[in-house]
């Protein structure tokens, strides 16, 4: 019982800050319309192709740079606002969508556009999410950090039923282009909420001289070696 009251103390914290909860509000509209494209866009490419095959490779193209080049995004999230490249990363990602949208709705759509769009998402998404990730501490602190990484949880859990579900029924009625725009438009309200935030710390930088490359092999080696599980700079004040 005690724990759990400490639980719910700490989330209550978290949304107590400003910053957050315009964080969270952005985040829960954008993630319902990113699952609602992915049911639209899984029907596209079948649509267009009637293949399987073409299917995996369309899920292929967006997950993969997101797995290889993730590291990296981590690199510039260190090195840079992450307020200001989570605009750029969603303003990106709005675009993106909207193109596609643009393309499905006037009948010009082919399964190449779907797949450059989809591997382009995938480059934007690996300095996305690691961003993402990383500025959480700084809108609600170490200190009740753990109950935004589980609010975070059950956002993205939420909207993966609520998503799917509205792309479904959109599909069906209204087609696959009107999914792709309502996504596009739900960009705004995170764009919107990180415009909004207020007294940001600055970003945390690594020494000048240390290049990329050494940073990113001290990373490697540190997930290599290190079992227990770290804490982050400020919670081990």
């Amino acid at each position: 019982m005690a724990d759990a009251n400490s639980r719910w103390a700490g989330l209550r914290q978290a949304l107590g800050r400003r910053n957050y909860r315009l964080f969270v509000a952005g985040q829960l509209v954008s993630l319902i319309g990113t699952f609602t494209q992915s049911v639209a866009q899984s029907w596209l490419v079948y649509r267009l192709t009637g293949s399987a095959f073409w299917l995996g490779i369309a899920s292929l193209c967006q997950q993969a740079p997101a797995f290889l080049f993730a590291s990296l995004g981590g690199l510039v999230a260190d090195r840079h606002r992450r307020r200001t490249i989570l605009i750029f990363t969603q303003s990106s990602a709005m675009v993106f969508a909207l193109v596609l949208a643009i393309l499905t709705l006037s009948g010009h759509v082919r399964v190449a556009h779907v797949l450059v769009l989809a591997a382009l998402l995938g480059a934007v998404n690996a300095v996305d999410s690691p961003t993402r990730q990383s500025f959480v501490p700084e809108m609600v602190g170490c200190e009740n950090l753990a109950s935004a990484v589980a609010l975070n949880t059950t956002m993205v859990t939420g909207a993966s039923f609520i998503g799917p579900a509205i792309g479904g029924v959109a599909v069906e009625g209204l087609g696959e282009g009107w999914c792709f725009l309502v996504n596009g438009a739900s960009f705004l309200a995170v764009i919107a909420g990180l415009l909004a935030m207020r007294d940001l710390p600055p970003p945390t930088r690594g020494p000048a001289r240390e290049s990329m490359g050494a940073r990113l092999h001290e990373g490697f080696r540190f997930a290599a070696t290190t079992r227990a599980c770290a804490r982050c700079s400020c919670c081990s004040r």
